[in-house]
């Protein structure tokens, strides 16, 4: 009875014993980093030679407040720029549009035009910055506003560093902010690739996405398995298209989240890493080292942040953030401790950005790579996790692929149930929350709190009112027309959908060109 009484396990159901040995490891060979299969990081010298990039995520209310943050947090020591896009952005409608009343700049920055892309940009170096952009639907034309910004500042684009998110499936799977059916959106991210191909050869196409995933409330194998499985069909869509996975895959790049479970969060990463060397080289016969090795982006757990003691949340994401600087992440964002009730002020936003500055400067995080490697626990749950993933990801085969296993609702459904089996411990107690279901206590201290302007919105359904009666209307309408008929065939959409971004179409109308051609989707008609 005592042995079952302290059983320990993961989310996953991973158990944990309360001691490993040699014996737990037999048959476990490591390589150097830099090396097939890549589970000690993706670079011989990792981050001695480059630490991580400090990409902190920000983006609310006009261009302007979005372009004084980043502006703050650069003058601070970050290294590279992260742009959260708010709602009717994501889903493709324009500030005006009566569907995006309320949601204005809300959850990030509100972007109609290239007029308001020139504003967000200004006064930042483009050629010399990377930048991040959390955006999917219309991932193709934010992508190309930032292009023109660029040209506009005598930057080519073949200088231009960054990533694209562009994963529209875990929108199917986990968030919801989809437009397009999925086979008609996936033409549009191999669109994009590319066009990338031809126009941006140093920009990652696509940021294959777990970290949505496992918000909605997956487990760290679901996390593993369905982002991997993702990434095989954009890898399957790109080489129907005739792209090489030598070309393309070295271009690809994750990005996943920075659990609680500090060991198993460092073995995922590992794991990650192991399963797509294997995926790259086997399923597509990849043998560039670059196309092979997983490159990643890691977030601390916005569903671990609770408003219930949010001052809890300093040690949460310090901890999660060392697990990613152990796992080897390319780069990383902080959340800031205040954002299960608002958006971050800016000293919230100070205190994620100094977090990971300790990491990389106090705590010796830039160090030595890998440095759990042959650590019984580590390697017995790198194992374990890479098993237990792949055996998910040969139940997606089985079920046609990704996209099919969408369409038929089994990854939503197993997400489901893992965030119901969370859910019920949470709330049996079973599973400890600090603050929440055990330590709790009575009256909370008052944080102070972000507050929106509440005029912004108008000023920006004003601004792009005005943006439309200025414009050539009648070359505006042509450039449309092109958007449509490009859909209708089988060219590259972003040539067309550039022409009409430079003529001044909103986000919002050539968006709704394409729904006119490709229809949207409706998640409560799928199966």
């Amino acid at each position: 009875m005592a042995a079952s009484r302290d059983r320990r396990a993961t989310e996953s159901e991973i158990e944990v014993k309360p001691v490993y040995t040699e014996e737990d490891v037999a048959g476990i060979e490591l390589e150097l980093p830099g090396d097939f299969p890549f589970t000690r990081g993706p670079y011989r010298d990792m981050y001695r030679g480059r630490a991580w990039t400090i990409r902190q995520y920000a983006g609310f209310a006009s261009a302007e407040e979005t372009n004084a943050r980043f502006r703050y947090l650069l003058e601070r020591g970050q290294t590279g720029l992260s742009i959260a896009f708010d709602l009717p952005t994501q889903l493709g409608y324009d500030s005006d549009d009566p569907r995006a009343e309320g949601e204005v700049g809300r959850a990030g920055v509100s972007i109609d035009s290239l007029a308001d892309m020139e504003r967000l940009l200004e006064g930042i170096p483009l050629g010399e910055v990377s930048t991040s952009m959390t955006i999917n639907a219309p991932a193709a034309l934010l992508l190309l506003l930032y292009e023109l910004v660029a040209e506009g500042q005598g930057v080519t684009a073949a200088e231009l560093r960054g990533t694209v998110q562009n994963d529209i499936l875990k929108e199917y799977i986990a968030r919801g902010n989809y437009i397009f059916p999925p086979r008609p959106s996936m033409r549009v991210t191999t669109d994009l690739f590319a066009y990338c191909r031809e126009r941006l050869p140093r920009w990652n196409t696509i940021s294959i996405s777990g970290y949505h995933i496992r918000e909605a409330g997956s487990t760290a194998v679901q996390e593993l398995a369905f982002t991997l499985a993702n990434g095989i069909a954009y890898c399957e869509a790109a080489v129907a298209a005739g792209l090489s996975p030598d070309e393309f895959g070295a271009r690809l790049s994750f990005f996943f989240n920075a659990h609680n479970h500090f060991f198993q969060e460092v073995a995922k990463f590992r794991a990650a890493r192991r399963l797509w060397a294997r995926i790259m080289s086997e399923r597509f016969g990849a043998t560039n080292p670059k196309a092979q090795a997983l490159r990643f982006h890691a977030q601390t757990g916005g569903s671990t942040l609770t408003a219930q003691q949010p001052e809890n949340n300093v040690v949460r994401v310090a901890v999660q953030a060392l697990s990613a600087v152990c796992g080897g992440a390319q780069s990383i964002h902080t959340n800031a401790f205040d954002e299960a009730l608002a958006l971050p002020t800016e000293r919230s936003a100070r205190v994620a950005l100094r977090t990971q500055q300790i990491l990389a400067h106090e705590v010796g995080g830039t160090d030595t790579a890998d440095p759990f490697g042959g650590a019984y626990f580590i390697e017995t749950l790198t194992r374990e996790l890479e098993d237990r993933a792949w055996e998910l990801i040969e139940r997606i085969d089985e079920l046609g692929g990704a996209v099919a296993a969408i369409e038929a609702g089994f990854v939503q459904r197993e997400i489901e149930d893992a965030a119901f089996e969370h859910e019920r411990g949470v709330q049996s107690a079973e599973r400890v929350i600090v603050g929440v279901n055990h330590y709790a206590e009575g009256a909370e201290d008052e944080i102070e709190l972000h507050t929106l302007d509440p005029q912004s919105e108008r000023r920006q359904i004003d601004r792009t009112k005005r943006m439309r009666a200025d414009r050539d209307g009648a070359a505006a309408e042509g450039t449309l027309a092109r958007v449509r008929e490009a859909a209708r065939g089988t060219e590259n959409l972003l040539y067309p959908m550039r022409e009409a971004l430079a003529a001044n179409c909103t986000v919002g109308e050539i968006c709704t060109a394409l729904r006119e051609e490709f229809g949207t989707y409706d998640a409560h008609q799928a199966p």
